[in-house]
């Protein structure tokens, strides 16, 4: 191991099951944009909405390529919007308990679980660790590390919201994926950049991703 990859310490990124893949593109995108390495873990459930919302097979043995496709696709599903370096990211099968991320001595600043479904967040929540992105997750917790979840669903039941509420209780940040629109938002993309923004913000991670609030009203539409 060389100097470089022993002073490596990534954003670990999880994908679920929910619908809600483009934010997940937004925030690996803008964790990059950043200078910040990733590790990412997509579930088992997750290839499946990645299919179904972008056409995209994710597949390990051509995992970079499958990534860079999915990235350079903007929310509305239009190819080559984006220009991508994946060079930053090693990614973890979902099944591999044996990885890196499962440990606590692994380096990590933190992780984002985005979108995370109501399953994930009970499977985090009881500490059910049923695949690599919750064990990851509990690591983060039991660590005292940032551990963002962006939970994806509509209407949340009283069980899902009590699994939420023990998360915050365990020093997880509940980001709900619920886009604003002071921002001044034209396009679908605005919205999701929002949304991802917004789990880069609760991570302490930098950005340009959206238009801030200053206390000005009709600034989100003055340049229209």
């Amino acid at each position: 191991m060389n100097a470089g990859e022993s002073q490596r310490a990534p954003w670990i990124v999880g994908v679920s099951g929910a619908s809600g893949t483009p934010y997940a593109a937004a925030v690996l995108r803008a964790l990059l944009d950043a200078g910040e390495a990733v590790d990412l873990v997509v579930s088992r459930a997750s290839r499946l909405t990645l299919l179904d919302e972008t056409g995209i097979s994710f597949r390990d043995a051509h995992w970079q390529d499958d990534l860079r496709e999915w990235l350079s696709r903007g929310a509305d599903g239009k190819p080559g919007t984006f220009d991508v370096d994946v060079s930053g990211v090693r990614y973890w099968n979902a099944g591999d308990l044996a990885a890196g991320p499962s440990s606590g001595s692994y380096p990590a600043k933190g992780m984002l679980v985005v979108p995370a479904s109501t399953a994930c967040v009970a499977g985090v929540a009881l500490g059910l660790s049923k695949d690599l992105l919750q064990r990851a997750a509990s690591v983060t917790l039991k660590e005292r590390r940032p551990l963002v979840v962006a939970v994806r669903e509509t209407p949340l039941n009283g069980q899902t919201l009590r699994h939420l509420v023990a998360l915050d209780d365990a020093g997880a940040s509940v980001v709900p994926a619920s886009p604003a629109f002071y921002a001044g938002a034209t396009h679908i993309q605005d919205l999701v950049d929002f949304v991802a923004g917004r789990v880069l913000d609760a991570a302490g991670v930098g950005h340009g991703l959206y238009r801030r609030w200053k206390g000005e009203l009709g600034g989100g539409t003055a340049g229209r």
